[in-house]
């Protein structure tokens, strides 16, 4: 006979199901005068909604379990979950074409249009729906760690997951900060649980991501994943920065010599190392995706990381790996059901399954995370799917100019929706699918300040070697990292080169801990013309598309490309 278990003694206000929420007061008392007035203009039904600004973490925990289905982690964490949506969407992504911003604005497949009346629709829609939610969430924080550049952001939503998230990765303000914070610089509405009518003006789905820098709002509708609204406060800060402060904005990471100081900026996109590489022992982390280099030096513009997890370790990723506790939040992560323990092996949700923390929970974190001192080094970082780019080229200014416009690398799976193997792409200044400017003003920007201050450029390749993808096999993350220490203690300002045909690259003959045969794709492929074969391949597709700047750039510049 199986008896029910008894709890033999249970504090009495632990029974009633509303103790918690007794203590879960409306925020409407906070709220007077132009607080009030902001959301009763904005659309809101005041009298209806459950409004809760920057609730505590905790508080978020028991919202997200109680209405959301998420579960506490072994470690500590809040493992969520996106929906359908398990990555960026940037097919469905608008700006809307007003006069403010129209000249600025490079139009295209990036930044499609749509007219004002049409973002009123969908911001008028995504305000109703979330007016039917028994809870809104507000989060009022910072972007940018710079008090000179740094813009307020406020969020509105209806998950305390999609709360969280941005808790973790705009920069915190402190209660003193937060009781003055005013009106917002920037508005997210969003409403992602809620489909956009495909049927409107400009819609190609049902999901929608629109900027409307007139009004600085942004509204989502259609997509859970929550990194739209992370992109969405960077596509703001890569447009204010250049055109209201003059400053350069790189979607980069970026940390700092604990001796030397020095600084080092790293570009590159989603899976290609930035994170990883960023997360230095030896060094202190300033931040991992967003930056701009200012005047003075360098600040991040996030609060917090939003790292990968697939085939995440202690052994490979220590710092990442304790980041997640109690206040971070793993997306779209498998878990033991009976232990609680995420599996980061198990992919059968997504191949972008994700960490959100904040900065702080990197013990080599630099906080406040800005640095005034000038970069030494910049890393383009690529993952190279026909395996033919050596692991580190050191270059020319000609040919920073050349890579940063070109911007190679190969499009991981998991990052972005319907992405299922590597997909060779070229995004310009490595930052297409949120770039807003023309990519000549940010390439213009940055060879103005690396000449000025004397900058070392270094192309790395975190991809593939050996062959292409499903031939070869990604270069091992220890290669790369020592490849990193070189380049930090100055060993590659000393070594010997040797040219690597085509592309005319510089690459070391000999690095420590290197076998030769990485540092020299040809040595490493058995089929040495299948790899000139790749290699002629490969160079045809920077040929073609960097003719798109080609009238915009020094003969120079369009020199330092490969030559076929």
């Amino acid at each position: 006979m199986v008896r029910a278990q008894q709890t033999p003694y249970v504090t009495p206000h632990i029974l009633h199901k509303h103790y918690a929420q007794a203590f879960d007061t409306p925020q409407l008392d906070g709220l007077i005068g132009r607080d009030l007035e902001f959301y009763s203009q904005a659309g809101f039904d005041m009298e209806k909604i459950y409004l809760k600004r920057n609730a505590s973490v905790a508080q978020l925990y028991e919202d997200a379990i109680r209405n959301e289905g998420a579960i506490i982690s072994a470690s500590g964490a809040l493992i969520n979950f996106s929906g359908k949506k398990t990555g960026r969407s940037p097919k469905d992504k608008r700006i809307v074409y007003e006069e403010t911003s129209k000249d600025d604005i490079w139009w295209g497949s990036v930044n499609i249009k749509i007219d004002e009346h049409t973002f009123e629709i969908n911001r008028e829609r995504a305000i109703d729906y979330l007016n039917t939610r028994d809870n809104v969430y507000v989060f009022d924080g910072y972007a940018g760690w710079d008090p000179k550049y740094r813009i307020k952001v406020r969020v509105i939503c209806a998950r305390a997951y999609h709360a969280l998230f941005m808790h973790n990765m705009l920069i915190r303000p402190t209660e003193e900060q937060l009781a003055d914070f005013g009106e917002p610089d920037f508005i997210i509405y969003n409403a992602g649980q809620f489909p956009a009518n495909r049927f409107t003006k400009g819609m190609s789905s049902t999901t929608s991501v629109e900027i409307n820098f007139k009004r600085m709002e942004m509204v989502i509708l259609g997509t859970e994943y929550a990194g739209e609204m992370k992109k969405g406060v960077f596509s703001v800060m890569h447009y204010l920065q250049p055109v209201k402060f003059g400053q350069l904005s790189l979607h980069s990471s970026a940390n700092v010599g604990k001796v030397d100081n020095d600084v080092t900026l790293f570009f590159g996109l989603s899976g290609t190392g930035k994170t990883t590489l960023s997360a230095d022992p030896n060094r202190l982390l300033i931040g991992d995706d967003e930056h701009v280099w200012s005047d003075t030096g360098v600040f991040n513009i996030e609060g917090g990381c939003y790292a990968k997890c697939i085939n995440l370790s202690a052994e490979k990723e220590p710092d990442i790996y304790n980041a997640i506790r109690f206040g971070s939040i793993l997306e779209n992560v498998v878990y033991n059901p009976l232990t609680r323990a995420p599996d980061y092996d198990d992919i059968s949700i997504t191949e972008n399954t994700r960490c959100a923390y904040p900065i702080e929970y990197i013990p080599n974190a630099q906080i406040p995370c800005v640095v005034d001192r000038q970069p030494s080094n910049i890393i383009m970082l690529t993952c190279d799917a026909f395996g033919v780019l050596p692991p580190v080229s050191k270059l020319t200014p000609e040919q920073a100019s050349y890579h940063f416009l070109a911007g190679y690398t190969s499009k991981t799976p998991g990052t972005e929706d319907g992405v299922l193997e590597p997909i060779p792409t070229f995004s310009t200044c490595y930052s297409a699918p949120f770039i807003v400017l023309h990519p000549g003003r940010y390439a213009e920007m940055l060879a103005e300040r690396m000449s000025k201050h004397k900058v070392h450029c270094w192309l790395i390749n975190t991809g593939w070697t050996g062959g292409k993808f499903g031939v070869g096999k990604r270069c091992p993350l220890k290669y790369t990292r020592r490849i990193v220490d070189a380049v930090h203690s100055g060993e590659l300002l000393t070594a010997e080169y040797e040219n690597f045909g085509t592309f005319n690259l510089s690459i070391p003959t000999a690095i420590e801990g290197v076998p030769r045969e990485i540092l020299n794709p040809s040595l490493a492929w058995p089929d040495k013309e299948a790899f000139s074969r790749e290699v002629r391949k490969l160079g045809g597709m920077f040929h073609k598309a960097f003719a798109l700047y080609e009238q915009d750039v020094q003969a120079a510049v369009k020199a330092a490309g490969p030559t076929l």
